[in-house]
């Protein structure tokens, strides 16, 4: 008999674990319904002992450290949940090539391959807000399209989770499915009107000096001279800046180039990049955030400890999804099971594409 109440989760492209750990966080109906981990695949080296460190220390051989291309995805384990944040790569070669389908084919195939082999009764795929027009938007009516075809119901929706007490601007594509041939139909959670600022997320409470991942980041005299002309909610390009400390590049106007945060708003988007600029800077203070900052931004805990250099702490806090964001979604998937009602919207992308 399928167990539809304790979902042993999958993951493809795990990243350092944002939607592991939001999906380890949901329960229902005194933790009768719940979500554990199963098994997890990622390329990365120090993303996987990231996830290994702070999801499933007890399991380590749980986890795949290699390139999906080269994974053997029917010996992974039987699962009845999956999710795939495949990366945003490059979609151009959906169409008539007959490449598509092949083994180096776009990536989100591979999720498609594990939804066919597992069944499992649910599934959560993500990507960046861009994938709804990547390829004039034939990329994602197809990859919608694959989605039904194995077999699943899709309730696709751009989260805008600001709006959700995110602490930070992030727009993303997340396609949940249900299997067809069970009797559940997911809404889209609203969103909770409660907006958080970025300020708020980094001083209450204050993070401990000692705190891992906190190392602060050297800036140049001329970094920091620059940054004593940028006010809260600027950039090197929109603020007053003496001409000797103005950056030459031509056409960036709109830009997080040397963007400090505004205190009193959620944060832009964290990213995986640092270079020329792109840090995220502090609304006072002359300096980068440091990832211990950049991952409360992605509400990951402080607990949460992230493995490697911090070039790749850097990377791995900018790919993953936020874990409150995630959370949210998963309680939502566990509640739509238990026959919970729940306060929803109605989608605003269409199951179509």
């Amino acid at each position: 008999m399928e167990d539809l109440k304790k979902f042993k989760l999958g993951e493809l492209f795990c990243g350092p674990g944002g939607l592991a750990c939001g999906a380890l966080r949901a329960k229902i109906k005194d933790k009768e319904y719940c979500i554990v981990h199963q098994w997890a695949n990622d390329y990365d080296e120090a993303t996987c002992k990231t996830y290994i460190h702070n999801i499933c220390e007890d399991n380590p051989d749980s986890v795949i450290c290699k390139d999906v291309h080269f994974l053997d995805i029917e010996k992974l384990g039987e699962i009845n949940a999956l999710a795939f944040g495949f990366p945003c790569n490059d979609f151009s070669v959906v169409g008539e090539q007959l490449g598509f389908k092949g083994k180096f084919g776009p990536l989100y195939t591979y999720g498609i391959k594990a939804l066919e082999i597992y069944h499992p009764a649910w599934f959560l795929a993500e990507n960046v807000g861009g994938l709804k027009s990547a390829n004039q938007g034939k990329a994602f009516k197809k990859i919608l399209l694959d989605m039904k075809n194995a077999g699943y119901r899709i309730y696709p929706n751009l989260y805008k989770f600001e709006e959700y007490g995110i602490p930070q601007a992030r727009h993303r594509v997340i396609i949940i499915g249900i299997r067809k041939d069970l009797p559940y139909e997911f809404k889209i959670p609203a969103p909770s009107g409660k907006i958080k600022t970025c300020k708020e997320a980094l001083e209450n409470p204050p993070i401990a000096e000692n705190a891992a991942n906190n190392e602060k980041t050297k800036q140049s005299e001329q970094v920091i001279r620059r940054l004593s002309y940028i006010k809260p909610g600027e950039n090197a390009f929109t603020a007053d800046i003496p001409e000797e400390l103005q950056l030459k590049v031509k056409g960036a106007r709109i830009s997080q180039i040397y963007k400090r945060l505004d205190p009193n708003k959620p944060a832009y988007t964290v990213t995986g990049s640092g270079g020329g600029g792109t840090h995220i800077y502090h609304w006072s203070e002359p300096r980068a955030l440091t990832n211990r900052e950049r991952a409360r931004l992605q509400t990951f805990p402080d607990d949460f400890i992230f493995e490697g250099s911090k070039e790749e702490v850097r990377k791995q806090i900018g790919m993953a999804v936020p874990v409150d964001g995630a959370q949210i979604i998963f309680e939502a998937i566990l509640k739509t099971f238990a026959g919970i009602p729940y306060e929803s919207v109605p989608a605003n992308i269409s199951d179509e594409g």
